[in-house]
């Protein structure tokens, strides 16, 4: 599959690329191997994954997990092209980053993936920020913040008891798509569980069971990592960002952030160490 992989940063230990895919649903999938462990930030586009932790659907704001040296496939059964940031950690600093986490115990990935965890979601956007300034200096901070983050994430998290089939993946994946582009629109639940030809009960049931969030939280989470980029990014004025982002006025969209950012916009907009978010309740 046609992916070009380019270094952005590295340093002792780590290292991470921008890797842009052009695959399409005529491109026969092959196989290939992590040469370290492996944490990628998608950032745009929908893609399926495979590898000896399982499969999943990936979008936006979700991390693909890898083992060294374990074997996997990527494929784009339903769409074409995906951009990802792909971290990549020698064995021994990674498991010198999670020596400090509170319950993390291995250095291997029992699952293929993370949703948009809102522990993750300032990391992501504050990555996505940095490759697009070229502020390539931060990269350390985050490569270690995204390591340590993925790690306390994990703690607990299972493989899912039951697969979805390739129809229901179909219905979610062109969800996710919609999704992505329509953002900023109102999109209820009513309305993608008509597109996917199917109750709303069901598509909310199927959608979590994929994504691993519902498709109310995926948007809200899909806004404010654009608008968290946004912020880094361009000195637009927070109303503007709000509004284009999809939020209806300034005081929601600061709710909404917070929540989930654990700061205000501005005060996430001032942040010197984007890698280093301060605890939240939520």
């Amino acid at each position: 599959m046609p992916s070009v992989p380019q270094l952005l940063a590295s340093g002792a230990g780590w290292r991470v690329h921008d890797a842009v895919c052009t695959g399409s649903p005529h491109d026969r999938p092959f196989e290939e191997q992590h040469e370290s462990v492996c944490i990628a930030a998608v950032t745009s586009g929908t893609f399926r994954y495979r590898s000896t932790q399982g499969s999943a659907t990936l979008a936006p704001g979700a991390v693909l997990l890898g083992n060294e040296q374990h074997c996997y496939e990527c494929s784009h059964e339903h769409s074409a092209g995906d951009r990802c940031l792909s971290f990549h950690f020698e064995p021994e600093f990674f498991e010198q980053i999670i020596t400090a986490v509170p319950g993390a115990r291995r250095i291997s990935f029992d699952v293929p993936n993370l949703p948009p965890l809102p522990a993750l979601i300032p990391i992501v956007a504050a990555a996505q920020a940095a490759r697009d300034n070229g502020d390539l200096a931060s990269f350390e901070e985050l490569a270690i913040c995204l390591a340590g983050t993925v790690s306390a994430a994990l703690t607990g998290v299972k493989r899912p008891a039951r697969l979805p089939s390739p129809r229901d993946e179909l219905r979610v994946a062109a969800a996710l798509r919609r999704i992505e582009q329509d953002s900023q629109q109102p999109l209820l639940l009513t309305d993608l569980a008509r597109d996917a030809s199917t109750s709303p009960y069901h598509f909310l049931r199927l959608f979590r069971q994929i994504v691993g969030v519902t498709p109310h939280q995926y948007l809200m989470r899909t806004r404010l990592r654009e608008a968290a980029v946004r912020l880094h990014r361009s000195s637009e004025g927070v109303l503007s960002i709000a509004l284009e982002t999809g939020f209806n006025d300034v005081s929601t969209f600061n709710g909404h952030f917070r929540r989930i950012m654990g700061m205000s916009p501005s005060a996430y907009r001032r942040l010197k160490s984007p890698g280093e978010p301060p605890s939240r309740n939520a």
